[in-house]
């Protein structure tokens, strides 16, 4: 095994990925396990749907804010002292959720817990700044697919829990997860020796909060404002005029929170619309199989399943995510990075198509679902990858970040869209197949523009070139820098 660039801290790096996969899954599986819940814990909350969907839109809201700032900071301050400042928040966060009995201080946990968006990035700059080379691609490779992995697992065991226990075990068992994840950071992790000294661009940030924040709750009211009312236009054009004075103010910044020269790298910014379109289709498909399935067999094509076994049928999603993951290194050294992320994409496009043409008996279900697992499990593994090779070692927590951002913003936008789908298309008291089947052709269309998108993708895709492309990117930047 070649040690080149590896410190000689005593630290295997299979401890290393392990603490940092597990800090991951946590994050992952609070992400997706209160969806299973949404009707328990109206019911047990005293609210409605609007205000329980808040437990949903708080914790995106924190996580696009918060996951590009923190991968920020870890560039400067240290990427291991920022992972487990991040660890704390995150338990802090799920400890008032469990805590909570009511809608108000629930929905204040779930946005503390967003902010655990950051253990992506961080962890990525770990593994690059600790990890021999030969071992980046595979282990960036299944750290990306956690997101996908831990968020099927979180349904599965939110249905458990809501039908066996009660909603409080949603944040306990993450609590305990998180905790050891802290641990061991504290106890494994070595602190990086890569930072970039500088200050935090408050401004910047402030602007791109409440940017990302007009959007977002635009996006995620349009079941109750509907797409084309005043309100929901109107705070979507406040959105982008914050959006774009947020970028006006990092083009003129001397020392800019995310750096907009880095952001027009074609490998950075065609990576980051394929994550945003899968985004879209992953988190899609968590809120509308279990939610096909779970209606009655009255309706003609619902399989009246239990929330449990609702969740299980995205469980050939999660392992086949997790499989791909385990592999990303050997497929990334093959066929390359940009090829994973085309076919993937592909895959996950005939994934919906399937079920936009046929639904009919649960084995359909399980055959998109398989074709999920793997499509979305070689694209996420792909994406990290894609973005570490695009930048800078010194840009690696920043710019995973944002890739992490696009895809939590892609999920609100992807999810928010089948629901009006489904809301709109409601007969008796119940959603109908129209709604479901456009839903599912909306998410292929989706998929088929990431496709394209990934053609457009620099070819630079193999582990050994990536010092290279590092040296090629930094000569870019500088030369951007002296004309700007």
């Amino acid at each position: 095994m070649s040690t080149e660039g590896v410190r000689d801290h005593g630290i295997h790096p299979n401890l290393i990925l392990a603490v940092t996969a597990l800090a991951g899954l946590a994050y992952a599986m609070l992400s997706s396990a209160v969806i299973p819940a949404l009707s328990s814990l109206e019911h047990s909350l005293h609210t409605n749907e609007t205000g329980v969907t808040w437990l949903l839109t708080g914790y995106l809201l924190s996580a696009s804010v918060g996951t590009s700032i923190l991968g920020r900071l870890g560039d400067m301050y240290g990427k291991e002292r920022l992972l487990l400042l991040t660890l704390v928040i995150l338990a802090v966060g799920i400890l008032v959720a469990a805590l909570s009995s009511s809608l108000v201080p629930m929905i204040i946990g779930r946005v503390i817990q967003g902010a655990g968006g950051g253990i992506f990035p961080l962890a990525f700059g770990i593994v690059r700044d600790e990890f021999p080379k030969e071992r980046v691609a595979g282990s960036i490779g299944l750290l990306s697919s956690i997101l996908g992995v831990g968020g099927g697992i979180g349904i599965v065991l939110g249905g458990l829990i809501i039908e066996h226990l009660n909603y409080h075990w949603l944040y306990w068992l993450p609590l305990v997860v998180t905790i050891v994840a802290a641990f061991c950071t504290w106890k494994f992790i070595p602190e990086s020796p890569v930072r970039v000294p500088g200050r935090v661009n408050w401004l910047a940030a402030g602007l791109m909060s409440a940017g990302f924040i007009c959007v977002l709750v635009a996006i995620s009211e349009t079941i109750t404002w509907g797409w084309g009312s005043p309100k929901t236009l109107g705070l979507l054009a406040v959105g982008l005029l914050g959006s774009l004075a947020w970028v006006m103010v990092e083009v003129r910044s001397e020392e800019p929170l995310i750096d907009m020269t880095m952001m027009r790298i074609r490998g950075v910014w065609t990576t980051n619309l394929v994550a945003f379109l899968l985004g879209a289709g992953m988190y899609a498909s968590f809120l509308i199989f279990p939610q096909f399935a779970q209606l009655p067999k009255s309706t003609g094509f619902g399989f009246g399943a239990s929330v449990v076994v609702a969740g299980l049928y995205l469980l050939p999603a999660a392992l086949l995510m997790s499989l791909l993951g385990t592999v990303a290194g050997r497929v990334a050294r093959r066929f390359g990075s940009k090829l994973a992320v085309i076919v993937g994409s592909a895959v996950t496009a005939v994934a919906f198509g399937w079920l936009a043409v046929a639904h009919a008996h649960p084995y359909d279900m399980l055959i998109s679902a398989s074709l999920l697992g793997i499509g979305i499990g070689l694209a996420f593994s792909a994406l990290g990858n894609l973005i570490v090779e695009a930048v800078p070692r010194e840009q690696t927590g920043v710019a995973t970040g944002m890739n992490t951002v696009m895809r939590t913003l892609g999920g609100a936008l992807g999810g928010q869209i089948v629901a009006t789908f489904i809301a709109n298309n409601v007969a008796h008291g119940q959603p109908t197949l129209t709604g479901f089947t456009e839903s599912f052709a909306l998410e292929s269309a989706f998929l088929v523009v990431a496709v394209i998108a990934g053609l457009f993708i620099p070819g630079i895709t193999r582990a050994h070139r990536a010092p290279v492309l590092e040296r090629q990117i930094e000569r870019e930047l500088a030369q951007a820098q002296e004309v700007r």
